[in-house]
């Protein structure tokens, strides 16, 4: 990095923070949040397991969960360190379920049309499904892929504990696709960082690198967020659009250390070193 790289990177700072209590439906924006080592507070606390298969289920195989981004899912009290909070589960319909209802797991059944568990301890070895759409109709078009490779045993994270995001991808990908919407929900980051008018997918360049936020939190930033179909799916007033991934995201592909390949990607994970709080505006500085 440059002096004059360094000297903007002291001007970047949070935009926003986001947790997503149940896996795959939608979550919370935050002003605020505690990032420990296992990733900020009460981020994929809980999943929904297919009890058929014992695989995790991800929007990540739409062909099977087709609405699952109309889920939405929120902390009835704000989560704990120390013990797992109920959390409010919002159904396509409107319908607001408790996920300590005794009759959650037939509920969310029965809507899903599959017999699924919810579930704050994931399976041992856990897997996932995973569509990919230039496979269609071909036998290799659903992948069985693991979960929390970076992450502690237990957890339901895709890889890492934490994904960060800056607006310069953003800009980047509406350059590429100008008639698409390139919302930050689409791609499901804990931490959006503004990178102070920076241009291009920025953070490709942290990889390997620790970066401080605010007055505590250190994270050291491993690899580059590998994409899939994910944020091409309609997800509230967003509409699908196949054009996102192919226009833009595709056009970068940068080298994914946990891959040992280059694969499209947007964002990057990181691995917590030191804890901490973050919030709105703090400043954000790499360290080396």
């Amino acid at each position: 990095m440059t002096l004059s790289d360094q000297a903007r990177a002291t001007d970047m700072t949070v935009a926003t923070l986001w947790r997503y209590p149940v896996k795959s439906m939608m979550g919370e924006e935050l002003n605020g949040a505690d990032i420990t080592t296992a990733g900020l507070l009460g981020d994929r606390v809980y999943a929904l397991v297919d009890a058929e298969t014992g695989k995790v289920i991800s929007a990540k195989n739409p062909k099977k969960w087709p609405n699952f981004f109309a889920f939405r899912a929120a902390f009835t009290t704000p989560p704990s360190l120390y013990r797992v909070q109920p959390v409010w589960i919002s159904l396509p319909d409107g319908t607001v379920l408790r996920s300590d209802e005794s009759n959650i797991n037939e509920k969310l059944s029965d809507v899903l049309g599959h017999k699924v568990k919810l579930q704050t301890q994931s399976p041992q070895d856990p897997t996932l499904e995973q569509y990919w759409p230039e496979f269609a109709g071909e036998a290799n078009e659903i992948s069985t892929e693991a979960v929390a490779g970076d992450a502690q045993k237990g957890t339901f994270f895709d890889y890492a504990t934490l994904h960060l995001l800056t607006t310069s991808s953003i800009e980047a990908m509406q350059e590429l696709y100008p008639q698409g919407r390139f919302e930050v929900r689409r791609f499901r980051p804990n931490i959006m960082i503004d990178t102070a008018g920076q241009k291009g997918f920025v953070e490709n360049d942290w990889v390997g690198k620790i970066i401080r936020l605010g007055n505590e939190l250190r994270l050291q930033i491993t690899d580059p967020c590998p994409r899939c179909v994910m944020p091409t799916l309609a997800q509230g007033d967003l509409p699908a659009d196949s054009g996102l991934f192919k226009h833009a995201i595709a056009k970068n592909s940068p080298m994914v250390p946990f891959a040992n390949k280059e694969l499209p990607s947007v964002g990057v994970y990181a691995r917590v070193l030191q804890s901490g709080w973050v919030k709105r505006g703090d400043s954000i500085s790499i360290e080396n």
